[in-house]
């Protein structure tokens, strides 16, 4: 509920703090102290337009600020705060704050972050519901009234809701398959074609990689052969430097043991033959290495580019060649097993359908009944509300059924006629404001168990009427603020009188400013105020004794 609102500089306020309590509190003034500016005021923190106009004369900015606490966060308008990161702890105040500038730019902040004025608009179903004499929002949007009458039955709508999903999914899936199967029917002869083409090359992974790194040995060898070939000759043969170092080693080994150098040298001649030898085989494992095929090398040559080329084709990696030829015969498979699946499909489709509809009907029969319960309780508010009159009708109308969806197969609007024999019309076009005002009133309490706005604001609800339908207008105000919290800007003392808390809202002026106030009224205030609703400008004794007894009437 609205727990506190701070005005500065708006229009004909210039500073204003207000506390609101639970129940029905009445804002009462003369015509002109500014009650309009209360609204004003309190439509910027809702995400109404920024209108210029509203910044205080002489002034470059206004700011209104408003408290709410709740008992209970609705989970769609937590959902809201955290799709907006935007913390708020249980029990903790939610806070907006809307800056106005004179050149009309605006600032929206929600618990002191920066918020856009959409996400204010967004948040105001949850926080205030204005009916007023040109209200187009709340019971009056035929958007909202389905859902009304869905609380107001107690309908599971979740499973219709559920039951539709599964429906679009099946059907989604069938018209993918469908697709998949058409494209690859017109694909079918370029895929065997392509599955061909791979099928006789069978690329390998890796296969790349190996077949360049053997084409880059077999290119070495062919670049080399020269010089092995002439090492080959340095190394083979009797007068090989192998051959010679052998057959000094074997002197030198007779005649090592007649002095140390000699064995040292023999050694060291020994050691020159190993070397030498180690040096020969991998002379020789080179040359086996880089032995080059011409042919071979060709082979290579011409693998590697078919690889390639055949990559480029497919717009992929060589090594990715085998996932294609996989690709296209899965393709192809689903040629061949694509109809037995649509038939599932088809089959799962018709079966979700099925299930929708029942569901959907008995919603639909639900929501038959409860529009009768509901027109009864409506229609026994309007008579005390001197609307006896008019008729209320809940318009169910089934919907053709490219329009169902998870609400159902139904439209629901609440219809009204104000005169007999008049046919029934949307809330809208009623002419009169509060003849409005009245059946929103009706309505409201006939679904005053159905939850809603956190505050709701009746804004001069009684214009026109007075008496006793004065008074029954304001017995129903005071029952439907038992369970929470209602505002009521009103002209009538019989409402002034319900309330729990009284506000008076003045105007007053030094000849060179001008300046709206509001005051909350202690019961001595109050009983002067309600005089005065009676009497007009001089209160007389007469209307303080019928103000006392108003005020100890409730």
């Amino acid at each position: 509920m609205l727990t506190r609102l701070a005005i500065r500089n708006i229009v004909l306020i210039e500073a204003l703090d207000l506390d609101f309590a639970r129940g029905l509190g009445v804002l009462t003034g003369e015509t002109g102290a500014g009650k309009s500016i209360l609204l004003d005021a309190l439509g910027l923190v809702l995400g109404n337009r920024a209108d210029s106009g509203l910044v205080r004369a002489g002034e470059d900015k206004a700011s209104v600020t408003a408290s709410f606490e709740f008992a209970a966060l609705p989970p769609a308008m937590l959902e809201l705060l955290d799709d907006s990161d935007i913390d708020l702890e249980p029990g903790e105040p939610l806070l907006i704050r809307r800056q106005l500038r004179a050149d009309g730019k605006s600032k929206a902040f929600v618990n002191d972050q920066p918020a856009g004025v959409a996400l204010l608009r967004e948040l105001a179903p949850f926080l205030v519901e204005l009916h007023g004499q040109h209200d187009d929002r709340g019971l009056v949007n035929p958007r909202g009234h389905r859902d009304l009458l869905d609380r107001f039955a107690g309908a599971e709508t979740g499973k219709v809701a559920a039951a539709h999903a599964a429906w679009r999914s099946a059907e989604a899936q069938l018209a993918e398959a469908r697709k998949a199967l058409e494209q690859a029917k017109l694909d079918q002869d370029l895929l065997l074609a392509h599955l061909a083409e791979l099928t006789a090359l069978e690329p390998q992974a890796g296969e790349e990689d190996r077949l360049a790194a053997t084409r880059a040995d077999m290119q070495k060898g062919e670049r080399l052969s020269g010089d092995l070939e002439e090492l080959r000759h340095v190394w083979e043969g009797s007068d090989s430097p192998l051959a010679s170092l052998r057959v000094a080693a074997r002197r030198l080994d007779r005649i090592a043991p007649e002095h140390p150098l000699l064995a040292e040298a023999l050694a060291s001649l020994d050691r020159a033959v190993i070397e030498a030898g180690e040096a020969e085989e991998k002379l020789q494992a080179a040359a086996e290495a880089l032995d080059h095929d011409p042919q071979a090398l060709d082979a290579a040559e011409t693998r590697l580019f078919e690889l390639r080329a055949l990559a480029r084709k497919h717009r992929c990696e060589v090594d990715e060649l085998p996932e294609k030829m996989r690709e296209f015969r899965t393709a192809l498979d689903s040629i061949e097993g694509g109809e037995a699946e649509l038939d599932a499909l088809e089959g799962a489709v018709k079966d979700t359908g099925a299930r929708y509809r029942a569901k959907a009907e008995a919603l639909h029969a639900t929501r038959i009944a409860a529009a009768m319960k509901l027109d009864e309780a409506v229609t026994r508010e309007l008579v005390p509300l001197k609307l006896d009159a008019a008729r209320f009708k809940t318009a169910v109308t089934e919907l053709p059924e490219e329009r169902w969806g998870p609400h159902g197969m139904d439209a629901v609007e609440f219809l009204i006629a104000t005169n007999p024999g008049a046919d029934f019309a949307p809330l809208t076009k009623i002419v009169s404001g509060g003849e409005l005002s009245r059946f929103i009133l009706a309505l409201k309490v006939a679904l005053a168990e159905q939850g809603g706005a956190a505050t709701v604001i009746f804004d001069e609800i009684d214009r026109g009427v007075g008496g006793a339908v004065a008074s029954a207008i304001g017995e129903r105000l005071a029952r439907l603020a038992d369970s929470g919290q209602l505002l009521a800007v009103t002209h009538s003392p019989q409402v002034a009188a319900r309330g729990r808390t009284h506000y008076m809202i003045a105007k007053s002026s030094d000849g060179t400013v001008t300046r709206t106030s509001v005051a909350l009224l202690n019961e001595a205030d109050r009983q002067e105020e309600i005089a005065r609703m009676l009497s007009g400008a001089e209160v007389t004794p007469e209307a303080r004794a019928q103000a006392d007894r108003l005020l100890e009437g409730v």
